[in-house]
């Protein structure tokens, strides 16, 4: 493929009415799952909201120039291959394509056979059956709730990315990054690198997360990962002020940011500013998993829920699979194989590959799996973010951006009776905005685990129903009117608890 060119894709009206696997998500894992599969001569469509491959890690690979490359660096251009493999395939592709829903599809006697998954593109909306679905869903940022976060002038790490890599765009004005993990550093490099004046770069891990992390250390001085953090370490020490060991952080300013105020070694600091860049760490994306009914376990070390998946990446669901960073951080090289690990298994139930041909192709893919999952511990313990930042103190700081819940009145709300977020659904309707608590799902878990002096993994996560992305009223309109097409929508609709999910969006 040439430089610049990008695959066009499948309009929604020409897809077919049955897949044998549907792929949701156009990032490493799920381009990669998609070509395993193709491999295989099954019949495969990949959907993905992006206009073109890559997911987050890898967005706009595929128009992305040699500036670009020296810009964001070489990892970022592997997923150039990824995406070039995919495409060449013999895989169905559906950019600008959103997935809402996924429903079981049984036989008379009530075994699954299948999965019916809801898309919607360009104001139409279908529902397209698979006997196997792969959720490749990726991360999202962990939610970080400090004192004028919802200020104009404050935004995540991540959304600076994707403006970086989409369009070009660097921020100007005075620019401070706050926060914890290895992207935090990777976007200073990135942004410095463009031409971005950052002020400075306040780390917010802990100091003693690198004790507890110590014992972790072979494993992180024999990955990749030493040499590459080493790299960025030096790059932004050398360009901006680096601020270590912050312990409290807040955005000030009337109506947009003015000031970025922190503590650190006990005493108060301020520092001008026009933008704010926060990040703590990335989560997996589990609002489809969730919604889809597949069982879910707590992950002390990453501080999140995940889905429970086999050694074939397949969950609790008959018929559906996870793979990469939605089933458990671990990177963008691990998600790939992962992907085609999940693609061998679902090849492997369609008959497309004997099982013990299946176990010797993924034999050398669990060993890479292995060497790129190397000092992934040691990480988690580095970058655990603190408490502080994950449970807000002060009671007037926001929680739930969608609602404008803050957290005194989630701790009220907990003293009132609220015992887990569906109950606190009832009381303040938190986690029920556009987001469905994507934003502020785990800080209400670990809020009311705090109050209740419980663990997360007996306060639980929010109930998710479909549809889990807004849906235009028309795309809802176009839908055939089967029993199944009502069993997706119109039952969630029901439910006066859940009717904001579906909006009316203004056309641009």
């Amino acid at each position: 493929m040439t430089e610049g060119v990008v695959h066009s894709g499948c309009g929604i009206a020409d897809l077919a009415d049955d897949y044998d696997v549907i792929v949701v998500g156009a990032g490493p894992a799920g381009l990669s799952a998609a070509t395993m599969l193709a491999g295989f001569k099954a019949r495969t469509l990949l959907v993905d909201e992006n206009q073109a491959p890559g997911g987050q890690i890898y967005r706009a690979i595929t128009v992305a120039q040699s500036a670009d490359r020296r810009r964001l660096g070489e990892d970022y251009w592997r997923g150039r291959g990824i995406a070039e493999d995919f495409l060449r395939s013999e895989a169905e592709y559906a950019p600008a394509t959103t997935a809402w829903s996924i429903q079981s599809v049984q036989d008379d006697a009530g075994r699954t056979i299948g999965q019916e998954v809801g898309l919607s593109s360009s104001g139409m909306a279908r529902l397209i059956r698979a006997k196997h679905v792969i959720l490749a869903t990726g991360a999202l940022e962990r939610p970080f709730p400090i004192p004028g976060w919802t200020l104009p002038g404050v935004m995540t790490a991540g959304s600076a990315q994707i403006a970086l890599k989409t369009s070009g765009l660097i921020p100007s004005g005075k620019v401070v990054i706050a926060g914890t993990g290895p992207l935090l550093y990777l976007l200073a490099a990135q942004l410095i690198e463009a031409g971005t004046t950052v002020s400075a770069v306040l780390d917010t891990t802990p100091r003693e997360n690198w004790l507890r992390a110590f014992r972790h250390a072979p494993g992180f001085l024999i990955s990749p990962y030493l040499a590459k953090g080493l790299k960025l370490l030096g790059k932004v020490q050398r360009r901006t002020r680096v601020i270590r060991w912050v312990s409290a952080l807040a955005a000030e300013g009337e109506g947009e940011l003015r000031e970025v105020v922190w503590t650190a070694g006990g005493r108060e600091h301020r520092m001008p500013a026009d933008l704010l860049l926060l990040h703590q760490g990335v989560v997996p994306n589990v609002n489809f998993s969730n919604a889809a009914g597949c069982a879910h376990d707590w992950d002390e070390a990453q501080l999140t829920f995940r889905p429970q998946v086999d050694e074939w990446f397949e969950s609790s669901v008959v018929g559906l699979s996870l793979a990469g960073d939605g089933a458990g951080i671990r990177g963008a090289e691990a998600a790939a194989i992962q992907g085609r690990i999940a693609g061998l298994g679902c090849a492997s139930h369609l008959g497309l590959v004997a099982p013990a041909e299946r176990d010797r192709l993924a034999a050398p893919l669990r060993r890479s799996l292995a060497r790129a999952s190397r000092g992934r511990r040691f990480l988690d313990e580095v970058y655990r973010p603190a408490q502080a930042f994950r449970v807000p103190q002060d009671p007037d700081t926001i929680v739930c951006r969608c609602e404008e819940i803050s957290a005194g009145q989630i701790r009220a709300s907990v003293s009132a009776g609220a015992g887990g977020p569906n109950q606190m659904k009832v009381f303040l309707r938190c986690g029920m905005g556009p987001c469905q608590g994507r934003l502020c799902g785990l800080t209400v878990t670990e809020l009311i685990a705090k109050e209740r002096r419980k663990h997360p993994s007996e306060i639980g996560y929010c109930r998710l129903r479909f549809p889990i992305k807004p849906l235009k009223l028309r795309e809802l309109a176009a839908l055939p009117q089967t029993e199944t097409a009502k069993v997706a929508v119109l039952s969630d609709l029901a439910d006066t608890h859940h009717s904001t999910y579906v909006t009316e969006r203004k056309s641009q």
